[in-house]
């Protein structure tokens, strides 16, 4: 059934308040107006001359008089039974909406607010339904990302515990103690940084350093120091690329770009695949895509891949904590580039591109 909108319905009650005055005066006008104007008039009809003349006169006044306030009277009451009518079935909508509104505002995410008549109330029952949709979903992951962090630090944290109680019973050396602390400290402080770098990016707050450099060349020593990965996991890696790329690139944060793509690649392609790189000049700017034989991607994830913490499956930690993708389009962007996924589908793998202008 089509809704009406608000401005139709107003009308609609314009339109019917004016209705019941025009009725209200032309039954004045047809039946209370000759029937007042006889008994004024008396049953003997007008007298003649002056004297009957005024009385004629006053006769119609006092009806057209009697009637017009009778008509008054009656479109005030019908106006008045017509606006609450229509106001009620309004605020009937609007207070749905405000409730749905303060539930939301209460934590309530499973929140739904049914749909009004009206077609403009409806399009905000719409918005409110979506973000609704929205925050238990921010709120879903919300709570993943402090299952993931946990996750992450757990393992840091349980091996750290393991080496202190070997080294106090006497299996380990201070050297191997020293050794186990710095690597388990760093992956925390890796972690730590990510984290920080997430926030940084969605407050717009990520600082450059832009340096001169060889596309390129960086891309070749991303691959070059992350071939033996490649290699234990029996998945292969090229490169292909002109001999000179010059960009104006803050050359670390690209590092963790290409670093993050190149082990998601990994991550998500079995033994026997194939990971791609290609580095290539376009007429606006530079191009690196890493395109694998991987898992992947559904049409929705192309883009909430991209958001922090999201997951395509909520049970799978290969790819860590989920947020360098997120912190990898921060960059690029930062840049004044863009970092884009394309698949042709589950089973068929992925490509990523990222784009950077020359200067």
């Amino acid at each position: 059934m089509k809704r009406l909108s608000m401005r139709t319905r107003l009308l609609v009650s314009f339109a019917m308040v004016a209705t019941t005055g025009a009725a209200a005066f032309y039954i004045a006008a047809r039946v209370l107006i000759p029937r007042l104007f006889e008994q004024r008039m008396g049953t003997g009809g007008p007298g003649m001359g002056a004297h009957g003349m005024t009385s004629q006169h006053d006769a119609i006044v006092s009806a057209v008089n009697t009637a017009m306030v009778i008509a008054l009277v009656a479109t005030l009451v019908g106006s008045t039974v017509i606006a609450m009518v229509m106001s009620r079935r309004s605020l009937r909508s609007i207070d749905q909406l405000r409730v749905g509104a303060g539930r939301l505002a209460a934590g309530d995410y499973a929140t739904r607010v049914p749909h009004p008549g009206e077609a403009e109330l409806a399009d905000l029952a719409d918005d409110i339904n979506h973000l609704a949709a929205a925050l238990a979903d921010t709120e879903q992951r919300r709570a993943a990302l402090i299952g993931d962090v946990a996750h992450e630090m757990r393992t840091p944290l349980t091996t750290l515990n393991g080496t202190l109680e070997g080294f106090d019973d006497g299996l380990f050396t201070a050297d191997e103690l020293r050794s186990t602390v710095r690597t388990e400290v760093a992956r925390l402080q890796h972690l730590a940084w990510d984290l920080a770098a997430v926030s940084r990016a969605e407050e717009g707050r990520l600082d450059l350093d832009r340096q001169p450099c060889d596309l390129r060349e960086v891309v070749q020593t991303v691959v070059d120091a992350q071939r033996s990965r490649f290699d234990n996991a029996r998945v292969g890696v090229t490169i292909d690329s002109p001999n000179d790329l010059p960009a104006v690139v803050d050359r670390e944060r690209i590092v963790q770009v290409i670093s993050n793509l190149l082990a998601n690649a990994l991550a998500y392609t079995p033994a026997g695949g194939r990971v791609d790189v290609t580095v290539s000049s376009t007429s606006s700017g530079l191009r690196v895509s890493v395109t694998d034989t991987g898992r992947g991607l559904q049409p929705a994830d192309v883009e909430r891949i991209f958001e922090r913490f999201y997951r395509t499956d909520p049970n799978d930690h290969t790819g860590g904590t989920g947020i360098g993708l997120t912190i990898s389009r921060a960059i690029a962007r930062a840049h004044g580039g863009e970092l884009t996924a394309t698949s042709p589908g589950p089973g068929r793998g992925a490509t990523f591109e990222l784009v950077l202008p020359a200067r």
